[in-house]
């Protein structure tokens, strides 16, 4: 498969290649071309052309052809889900769901985008502006730079790269070198639709190489998810330009149950938060803080319940649990466990590896001084139980992590869940569900280490637009 660059299908400039292998199997899926900076200053270059002449077509026009877009995409909505999902290792039936999630996350946006109004400050408004009406208007932001990992890859290309069209900007797509061949055919679909050369790319350039983008002063925003040490590396490189910067980056959420909180349903909530995606999602619930009262029985039926999801082969309809995204990945997630164990944890249930594939595994007895109970983002299907005595406690155990992506509390007593989730450090907090929550609508983003800015239909067209004010002056004198 090759890249989308100018709308055209191309090889890198240096002709070299690299594989893109399912996870699952280790089999070869399909090479892609191994991106260098050269291939991404073209990409700008058609980026920057494109732009200025996508800014003028009208939000209607931009709107239909995003609409053709999503018919093609329903068209190969089938063909798109096995990809994904032989790339990603996620079961067939959650990529299946990915594919699906595309029409209702674009479609928000273009409801959104033909009701983004600009504003108006009335003459008179001030004192000494009685003649003078400002109209604040919001402009396109320029040539943005989405990177996309390799977790909720269609997710995020809903997020970031429809926000981005409708505002009239030209994004450039770095998928992860993991998983790169869904986007490729998004943004050749894309093209398909009408979509002008040059205003939607797809560049497959590995791990470092994409920071080109980021350095090229005529990139102004970098739109990035991935994890924070990355989010870091690229915050400094965007500040040499002053390049505006949104970035989603890791979690440790926080999932408390008082002791008057129901825990059958936080442990279904548990099969939603946790299990999902094999545990390879940001705002995944991974500290589980359980009343002393209710741990062992929060433990014991987390188990039993673990145990009724099918494990394995993702490409199989039945299987609820798939592999990681690499062995690689798996390997890390065995450290962080075994780490985790020589700090006091007890492995109830898994604790196995078997090439990219992790058991769900239960911890119990880890102690709140434990690496994971604060700063260790463990990605995978682990399932982490520290115990806690009063809400005070709990609260401040979920506050001594670095991150702040999301957070949530189970308890019968509203009022009482309130009063906790209003004291998470977190840039969310779900009462009685698991902090795995993000709705296309809503502005989803981190506090601390957990993040920059937000996205959703609510907040991120501000993130992909400037602000300009025109002033009328002396239009009533």
């Amino acid at each position: 498969m090759k890249m989308i660059v100018n709308n055209k299908e191309v090889d890198s400039v240096s002709g070299e290649t690299f594989e893109v292998t399912a996870p699952a199997t280790g089999k070869l899926i399909d090479t892609v071309p191994k991106a260098n900076e050269a291939d991404i200053k073209l990409a700008i270059d058609a980026a920057c052309r494109a732009q200025k002449e996508w800014a003028k077509v009208p939000i209607h026009r931009r709107v239909a052809i995003l609409g053709d877009f999503l018919a093609r995409v329903e068209a190969q909505k089938e063909s798109l889900a096995q990809t994904l999902s032989a790339e990603n290792g996620k079961p067939i039936n959650e990529a299946r769901a990915e594919i699906g999630n595309i029409g209702i996350g674009f479609t928000a946006f273009m409801e959104r985008a033909k009701h983004f109004y600009e504003s108006v400050i009335p003459a008179g408004t001030e004192a000494g502006q009685d003649n003078n009406l400002q109209i604040v208007t919001r402009e396109p932001i320029g040539v943005v730079a989405c990177i996309i990992p390799f977790n909720f890859p269609c997710d995020l290309f809903d997020q970031k790269v429809a926000p981005a069209l409708l505002m009239g900007n030209a994004p450039i797509v770095l998928p992860s070198s993991d998983n790169p061949l869904t986007l490729i055919r998004l943004t050749k679909l894309l093209a398909e639709a009408g979509l002008p050369a040059g205003t939607c790319q797809c560049l497959t350039a590995p791990g470092s190489v994409k920071s080109a983008a980021v350095k090229d002063p005529r990139v102004t925003l970098v739109t990035l998810t991935g994890s924070t040490e990355v989010g870091l590396a690229t915050q400094r490189l965007a500040a040499e330009n002053l390049t505006k910067t949104a970035l989603e980056l890791g979690g440790n959420d926080a999932f408390i149950v008082l002791e008057d909180g129901d825990v059958d349903l936080a442990v279904e909530e548990l099969i939603w938060g946790r299990m999902y995606n094999t545990g390879q999602v940001c705002c995944a619930s991974k500290r589980f803080l359980i009343h002393n009262s209710l741990k062992a029985e929060f433990a014991k039926k987390a188990v039993d319940r673990i145990k009724l999801q099918k494990f394995g082969d993702p490409s199989k309809e039945d299987t609820q649990i798939g592999c990681l995204i690499s062995e690689k990945a798996a390997i890390t997630v065995e450290a962080q466990v075994n780490r985790t164990v020589e700090q006091g944890g007890k492995v109830i249930l898994g604790g196995k590896r078997n090439g990219a594939f992790y058991d769900p595994t239960v911890i119990v007895d880890i102690p709140k001084t434990a690496d994971v109970a604060s700063d260790l983002e463990i990605f995978g299907p682990v399932v982490s139980i520290i115990g806690f005595d009063t809400d005070e406690e709990a609260v401040a155990i979920a506050n001594q992590s670095i991150f702040g992506l999301s957070s949530c509390v189970f308890s019968r007593d509203f009022k009482r869940a309130w009063k906790v989730a209003s004291r998470m450090e977190a840039g969310a907090a779900v009462i009685n569900g698991a902090s795995f929550f993000r709705a296309f609508e809503q502005p989803f983003g981190g506090w601390k280490h957990s993040g920059l800015g937000t996205e959703g239909v609510m907040s991120t067209f501000e993130e992909m637009t400037r602000v300009k004010t025109i002033v009328l002056k002396n239009l009533t004198a």
